[in-house]
């Protein structure tokens, strides 16, 4: 639909298209109502896409008191597991217990036996060394007194907020990138009554009224609307993460460890076929506007509890295939380090304004409720869909032997994809629905998100709607004549375009996505080996700023 052809009048207008807002958006348009969303850069850009990939209880909340989050997100993991098979999948964590480091063998008991519980049903179990050392070989061995086994889970995390977004334009919604809000429109009194909408490609601006605006903008929140609580505001924190080959860390299942400066838990998760490591939690003084930079400090950090935990395994940088930062919208007060600030989300109305921010990727559902909740005294003619109903319309079960595909790749199309799975495949070339190297994802996935998937820039595609800017060497600089081949026919890029894309993405994959300049050259290859010489090895690192870092000092 053409900007200049959209109506004028609306239900609702949602600013944000990050989880938060595609999930207020599904509901309310499974509600009848007539909604827009709109989303400044392209859906899913900001920490949407940027998350630890993990639809999880958050099992250190427990350790903090934070019981009633837990319990939210441990119920919501349980009901995505079942309701988006293929996107959000089950995940087993190996965590190692020491005798010289935290936390111990009975905290982890009491904490994963009520993690079952709130689950109902037990999911750990302990290991004595020798069978722990089985389930993760390249641990340290040195003082190890075992570990337990557990289970959570994990997503494509932009790839859900493009399910939902797609959910909700099947029933009638409207969802549009790159149109952000210049400005909220007010009547006689001061209520909000609409948006200024401006498309940034023509710079086109229409006024829209509504009944009710949601603020989703995350981070941005504050631009819009000021917390209740004066003492509030949003902390926005970065979560930094390494994306390493499967050569270089082989671990079939994830392992969650603690790092030895700070004592913050760390994960390594096996993911499309590379490998998570991460992650950090620091205040985040960059542009909010521009794309989040991991820094030198942050890989060393990150890299050392990696010697710390695998002292024979080669990970040098060179193996590293990309790094990626996050920025967690969290309300604080202040008062507390980032790692404790609690990560509830809030919702509060004002004057035909909603605003929703903080919370967990997992509870996103929960979130949108509470929206629309807020909603009633404006919109009371509709009632809110039941609890009951699914998070992610159900999918018509059709064997994969019926489409021509081994059904591991075909459970994953329908949980990324859902009913348009079918399509996806019936319209593609058979040699376009092998997968792309290293990388669960097909070839043909390409062509139908640049035909589908309002793709207005080549990082879009390559860093959204498929994965491979994250996964693949160089962020899949060695697959782009296949790409350009493949979406040609579906993107109206003439020649002169396409040149600009691939520069423009070459510029945001280097700046936002590469190890950060002058780190890898200063960090030489280095054969597996005790921890003292991976240690001595890291404490030579200079970062871009061509100072010496002391890794005793972060």
């Amino acid at each position: 639909m053409l900007f200049s052809q959209l109506s004028k009048s609306w239900d609702l207008i949602i600013i944000g298209g990050g989880i938060t807002g595609a999930g207020v958006f599904r509901e309310a348009a499974r509600m009848n109502l007539k909604v827009l969303l709109i989303e400044q850069r392209d859906f899913a850009w900001g920490t949407s896409s940027r998350s630890s990939k993990l639809i999880h209880g958050g099992l250190r909340y427990l350790r903090e008191g934070q019981f009633l989050l837990t319990r939210e997100a441990v119920q919501e993991r349980e009901r995505l597991l079942k309701e988006a098979p293929g996107l959000v999948e089950p995940l087993e964590f190996l965590v190692p217990v020491y005798k010289d480091r935290g936390p111990g063998k009975w905290m982890l008991e009491a904490g994963l036996s009520l993690y079952d519980l709130i689950a109902y049903k037990r999911q750990h179990r302990f290991y004595p060394p020798e069978e722990f050392f089985q389930l993760a070989p390249h641990l340290d061995q040195k003082l190890l007194e075992g570990g337990f086994l557990f289970h959570d889970a994990q997503v494509d995390d932009a790839r859900l907020v493009l399910r939902l977004i797609q959910e909700g334009i099947s029933c009638g919604g409207v969802a549009l990138n790159y149109t952000s809000a210049s400005k909220l429109l007010h009547s006689a009194d001061g209520t909000v009554n609409g948006v200024r909408v401006e498309e940034a490609e023509t710079g086109i601006r229409q006024d829209m009224t509504c009944r009710l605006v949601v603020n989703a903008t995350g981070i941005w929140a504050e631009r819009f609307q000021s917390p209740p609580d004066s003492h509030l505001h949003l902390r926005p924190l970065r979560g930094s993460h390494l994306v390493y080959s499967r050569r270089a860390l082989p671990f079939d299942r994830a392992i969650s460890f603690i790092h030895p400066d700070d004592g913050r838990a760390q994960f390594i998760i096996p993911w499309e076929g590379a490998v998570v490591v991460g992650t950090t939690d620091l205040d985040h003084h960059q542009d909010l506007d521009g794309e989040p930079q991991t820094t030198a400090e942050e890989v060393i950090y990150l890299v050392k509890g990696l010697a710390r935990l695998l002292p024979a395994l080669d990970f040098s940088l060179q193996h590293c295939r990309s790094a990626w930062a996050g920025i967690r919208p969290v309300l604080s007060k202040g008062e507390v380090s980032p790692s404790h600030e609690s990560r509830q989300h809030m919702v509060w109305e004002k004057k035909g304004l909603v605003t929703v921010t903080g919370g967990k990727l997992t509870i996103f559902r929960k979130m949108a409720r509470d929206v629309l909740k807020s909603m009633k005294p404006y919109i009371t003619e509709v009632a809110l869909p039941d609890e009951s109903d699914p998070a992610l319309f159900p999918i018509p079960d059709t064997p994969a032997s019926d489409v021509g595909l081994p059904e591991d790749p075909w459970r994953i199309l329908r949980g990324r994809y859902g009913s348009r799975a079918t399509e996806l495949v019936t319209e593609a070339r058979k040699e376009d629905l092998a997968p792309i190297p290293d990388t669960r994802t097909l070839w043909a996935e390409l062509a139908f998100a640049a035909r589908n998937e309002q793709v207005k820039h080549l990082d879009d595609l390559l860093l959204r709607r498929v994965r491979i800017g994250l996964q693949s060497p160089r962020g899949g600089k060695a697959h782009m004549k296949r790409i350009q081949k493949l979406c040609r026919p579906y993107l109206d890029w003439n020649g002169a375009r396409w040149k600009n894309e691939i520069r423009r993405y070459g510029r945001i994959w280097e700046s936002a996505y590469a190890l950060p300049p002058g780190l890898s050259a200063h960090l030489p290859d280095h054969k597996p080996g005790s921890i003292s010489r991976i240690k001595r090895l890291l404490e030579t690192v200079t970062c871009k700023t061509h100072r010496s870092i002391d890794l005793l000092s972060l």
